[in-house]
């Protein structure tokens, strides 16, 4: 036996002399004070009176609380007094399936995996971890072509699919509902870009066809544009020429020889028409912010490099003018043609979308392709320029143009043949739809007044001068995505004058809706 401590000698023995425990851990000193007594009053129930008629045995059955008006507070007996414990409020209402929305997580392999509390699913959640696996399975099959620049994206929309398909269905259809999926997805074309009609889940693919047929039975005329027609004060501030510039034009049509600052780098350097290759070393992103370690810092968008890095892509000097009087020496500016006095043999439309894309040359940043869409949405025009005598091109910003050297060797339209060949379309009355419009205008050396520019209708929300990308506000308003190049197939001149048309289509169906009725 362990040998006691001696922590009970202080207490003495309860039974005192009649102990018979060889080792009392207690005290059996007699001058200690006898313990207290843990003796608890127990009141004795009354027996009830037993009445002749009761020849069944009567149980102690607790009564129920009445029921009192919750608006008037617990109950209480006449002194005021509660009378028992407040009641509780039932619960009240429709019982309502159980939504789990799983969160977005992933195997080593791709596969998503939803975590939510199988007490929350309907389904069993092994049955729909096995099923989202099988969609994943076939959002990689069609996404074979797009998954190497978008890698989670399978995944993405296989957990999307699935949530869809959950919320809409019962235990009991739920399996069916995802094997008709999977059909379905088997039966849409492959894309061959993220922009793509195939690309997105069964509700994407609905909403975009619903909201693109809207905007194509929209028909655009010149009366429901004429709100947000642009004016003269307008088109001045944001950097529209609205007025012949002084000179004698097209008299300086080459910079060969000059010194002027770099456009990238911001050195000054000579023309040449045979620049020496990498001499530039610029950033070809643009600068944003962001927080780092609760920082804001300025990195560019190409490199993620801070702002007083150096460029990370090298190249050729090249130059870009604005000024109305060198633009006007490159080559002459002029208006639009007024309208014919017979309506009926004007060809001009009263509606069109415009887009360029320019390349840098001798004589500046000069347009090599003209991309022209109707109000319908309909391609009207689709040109290369070939540059004019004397200039010659230094840099043809395939990043952003997406024209080539090979493409643009093909072009046999001048500047002043493509303005000619747009007269056709466009006199001064049509109205001009673009994003960013006076770029455009100015390198065609167009003077138009009726314009309508997507990237004002658009604000950005630090106010001029700063604008939205057309890439964002398609993203945002139309579900497209465009220009997805990633900096390295450029931009389709084509695809951005139709998505310029659509953004004012949703502009006059979401914000012009009293207008277009009267």
């Amino acid at each position: 036996m362990f040998s006691s401590l001696g922590l009970f000698q202080s207490l003495s023995c309860p039974q005192r002399n009649n102990c018979n425990r060889p080792s009392c851990i207690f005290s059996h000193n007699l001058d200690l004070p006898s313990h207290h007594s843990l003796d608890i009053p127990v009141q004795k129930v009354q027996p009830l009176p037993q009445t002749p008629s009761a020849n069944v045995v009567q149980r102690a059955v607790p009564s129920k609380r009445p029921f009192h008006n919750l608006a008037q507070g617990p109950s209480s007996n006449s002194n005021g007094a509660p009378s028992g414990p407040p009641t509780q409020r039932l619960r009240v209402g429709t019982a309502q399936k159980p939504v789990a929305v799983p969160a977005a997580s992933h195997t080593s392999t791709g596969v998503p995996i939803i975590r939510i509390n199988p007490a929350q699913s309907q389904v069993a959640l092994p049955v729909r971890q096995t099923l989202l696996k099988s969609l994943y399975e076939h959002f990689v099959v069609l996404y074979e072509t797009i998954l190497p620049s978008n890698p989670t994206l399978a995944s993405e929309h296989a957990l999307r699919q699935e949530e869809q398909v959950y919320s809409k269905s019962t235990k009991l259809t739920y399996r069916n509902a995802v094997i008709n999926s999977i059909a379905a997805l088997k039966r849409r074309p492959i894309p061959t870009s993220i922009s793509h009609p195939s690309v997105g889940t069964e509700e994407d693919l609905a909403a975009r066809a619903e909201s693109k047929k809207k905007l194509n039975d929209l028909q655009v005329t010149r009366l429901l544009l004429k709100p947000i027609v642009m004016s003269l004060e307008a088109m001045q501030t944001w950097g529209f020429i609205t007025e012949m510039p002084e000179g004698l034009g097209g008299d300086q049509p080459s910079a060969e020889g000059k010194i002027i600052q770099c456009e990238r780098c911001t050195q000054s350097y000579m023309v040449k028409n045979t620049p020496t290759a990498e001499e530039c070393q610029y950033h070809w992103g643009k600068l944003f912010t962001h927080k780092v370690n609760g920082e804001r810092m300025r990195c560019y968008s190409c490199c993620q490099k801070p702002a007083e890095d150096g460029g990370c892509t090298r190249g050729h000097h090249v130059f870009y003018e604005s000024k109305a009087e060198d633009l006007h020496s490159r080559h002459a500016f002029s208006f639009t043609r007024p309208s014919v006095a017979d309506t009926k043999t004007d060809t001009a439309l009263d509606v069109v979308a415009l887009d360029c894309e320019m390349i840098y040359t001798t004589g500046g940043m000069r347009v090599a392709r003209v991309s022209v869409v109707d109000g319908f949405g309909k391609q009207v025009f689709d040109e290369l320029v070939r540059m004019d005598d004397g200039v010659e091109v230094i840099d043809y910003n395939t990043r952003f143009s997406g024209i080539t050297q090979e493409e643009h060797a093909q072009a046999t339209l001048s500047l002043s043949s493509i303005r000619k060949s747009l007269d056709a379309f466009i006199n001064h009355h049509t109205i001009i739809i673009g994003h960013a419009l006076h770029n455009d205008l100015n390198t065609l050396r167009i003077i138009h007044h009726q314009c309508v520019d997507t990237a004002i209708i658009f604000p950005h929300r630090a106010g001029p001068p700063y604008r939205r990308s057309l890439r964002d506000l398609a993203k945002e308003h139309l579900g497209l995505t465009i220009q997805a190049g990633g900096g390295t197939s450029g931009h389709s001149s084509v695809e951005d004058s139709v998505a310029t048309l659509d953004l004012v289509r949703w502009y006059v169906l979401n914000k012009l809706k009293p207008t277009a009725k009267t």
